[in-house]
């Protein structure tokens, strides 16, 4: 009898690549390190498949990874080095952590017979990552032994994927990764659904039933365009106002008549109060997160004062800052798909209220009068106006992303596409490589919305970029100062300014050397040419906007803050 041929064995630097192949990765971002040089030739070995794209930093390589998996639903691949390479990337994995996105970060270590001694680099990933409520990684696992190198990596795919997305992390022994190993890979993991029980499903409809004034909060991570529409049959059956969370805008129409707006940081006034008047809130995707309840304002913890439907993919998020008077566990595609088909009644007794909500919305979108010889408001309707309606949009954090927050409308994972990726995590930087990540990854328009301190966090990844074959059009608002700091410290210590002025360099020089170009501009008039102009290009483009640093906020000035807090602060 003949024997079986045997299987070709291989070093385990070049398995753990065609791993990632065999779940459907196309492309990994990271820096590279001498911890992991047997992965870099596993991929110069399958080049054909997968693509090794080098950042400049590993903030930018996680955050690019980050914006990946936010985009696909799937795992951002990011590859960093031992000690100073995944302190570096811990920005990206907290951001993945925060904002629900699945994410594998592989770490290239010391060698096994040189652990615990402090080697040189050498960090304890599972102390400094932490997998816990609190920390920053789902999971976080070495793998020693070259044979389960396909175990761990499909494990580590299900982790993030399954439940409430979220990162996992992967340790790489040096001396493992030259091992040879006959090991296959395994098969494609594919997230699982979790379907609500039918039993919650009626209860949640007798709630709305006896409901005078309903309002749903959607939003959270594992969102795809079927359960988008999904949600928007349901809440067109039944008539409801919708309103998504901190930074996930996309996940219903902005376009909607239903749309109510944005719950995040400075929400509309009248939305906060609509939302603080309702008797039932339908919250389905969102953890009920700080920024989301304004600082946990608009739903009071541990039980809100509204009745309080809480639908999420993981069971440990359930109940856990807030009681709810019914907890569904479900994944997003599961729920919304199950709640589309609950039958509604002929007429409901807040037709009048969902309308209203939209008015609050539409009307919240006439701009105050504000200083200065820009106009932001008109930029972001030029904005939204030229953009494909497939682009991308991301940004990092600061005042100067509110523009885009309040006077963009997305159109959203119902038409198809994920157009929103921005941290909730409130993580400065993120906007400039997550653009230049979700460009590479899928070749759609990707636009960035950034402030001078934020550009200056990552924004050595235009270089990336220009190397890579990947354009962005990054708008780069110069006030001089850490915008948000300066508010809120003008609040707090008017008249005290310290620690958040900039003096900054070139931006038109410092984009063309990169490889980007480089324009700025001090009047509305002159952005539409501009922006038409990048859009046309076939690289990059910053354009620099010089924003009077009295426009502080979408709705009021530096010395207004000012003065309003000099004023509290003679009356106390």
């Amino acid at each position: 009898m003949d024997s079986l041929p045997s299987t070709p064995s291989q070093i385990a630097g070049h398995l753990i690549v065609e791993c990632l192949v065999a779940q459907g990765v196309t492309h990994a971002f990271g820096v590279p390190g001498e911890s992991f040089l047997a992965v870099l030739d596993g991929f110069h070995a399958y080049r054909d498949k997968i693509r090794f794209v080098i950042n400049r930093q590993e903030g930018g390589a996680a955050f690019m990874a980050e914006a990946v998996g936010k985009m696909t639903n799937r795992p951002g691949i990011c590859f960093v080095t031992r000690g100073p390479g995944a302190t570096n990337a811990s920005i990206g994995v907290h951001t993945a952590f925060q904002d629900s996105t699945p994410m594998v970060l592989f770490v290239g270590d010391v060698a096994s017979d040189q652990r615990d001694r402090e080697a040189f680099q050498e960090v304890d990933y599972a102390v400094f990552f932490g997998p816990s409520t609190k920390g920053m990684a789902k999971r976080v696992e070495r793998i020693d032994d070259p044979n389960r190198i396909p175990e761990y990596v499909s494990r580590a795919f299900a982790t993030a994927m399954n439940g409430r997305p979220g990162p996992v992390v992967l340790v790489l022994p040096e001396d493992m990764l030259t091992q040879e190993t006959s090991a296959r890979p395994l098969p494609r993991v594919e997230a699982v659904e979790a379907w609500s029980d039918p039993g919650a499903l009626r209860q949640l409809r007798e709630m709305l039933l006896a409901a005078k004034k309903p309002f749903v909060i959607a939003g959270g991570g594992g969102w795809t365009p079927q359960s988008a529409q999904a949600l928007q049959r349901f809440a067109e059956n039944w008539k409801l106002p919708v309103g998504n969370a901190f930074r996930f805008q996309d996940t219903f129409d902005n376009h909607h008549p239903q749309y109510a707006g944005d719950v995040g940081i400075g929400p509309n006034p009248k939305l906060a109060a609509r939302i603080k008047e309702a008797d039932l809130i339908l919250a389905i995707g969102p953890r009920l997160g700080e920024m989301t309840t304004s600082g946990y304002t608009l739903l009071k913890p541990p039980k809100s004062q509204q009745k309080l439907i809480h639908i999420h993919a993981s069971a440990e998020e359930l109940n856990r800052v807030y009681l709810a008077d019914l907890a569904i566990n479900a994944t997003m595609n599961a729920a919304a798909r199950s709640l589309e088909v609950l039958t509604a009644p002929p007429e409901v007794p807040w037709a009048e209220w969902t309308a209203a909500a939209n008015a609050d919305y539409i009307a919240n979108l006439e701009p105050q009068k504000l200083p200065g010889d820009i106009d932001m408001p008109a930029i972001v309707e030029t904005i939204s106006r030229l953009l494909p309606q497939d682009a991308v949009l991301t940004n990092g954090a600061g005042n100067f992303a509110s523009w885009i927050h309040r006077f963009h409308r997305h159109h959203g994972l119902a038409k198809g596409h994920k157009t929103q990726l921005a941290p909730t995590s409130g993580a400065m930087g993120y906007g400039v490589p997550a653009a230049i990540g979700a460009n590479i990854a899928s070749g759609r328009t990707a636009f960035t919305i950034a402030g001078d301190g934020d550009f200056l966090m990552t924004g050595q990844e235009l270089a990336t970029a220009s190397q890579h074959g990947g354009k962005s059009i990054v708008l780069l608002l110069n006030n001089g100062m850490y915008g948000t700091i300066r508010m809120h410290q003008e609040r707090e210590y008017p008249e005290r300014v310290h620690g958040t002025e900039l003096a900054n360099p070139d931006f038109v020089a410092l984009a063309r050397a990169y490889g980007y170009a480089g324009v700025r501009i001090t009047k509305t008039e002159q952005f539409e040419a501009e922006f038409k102009a990048a859009l046309e290009r076939k690289n990059g483009t910053v354009i620099e906007v010089m924003l009077d640093p009295e426009v502080l906020t979408t709705r009021g000035t530096l010395s207004g803050i000012r003065q309003n807090a000099l004023k509290a602060t003679k009356s106390a």
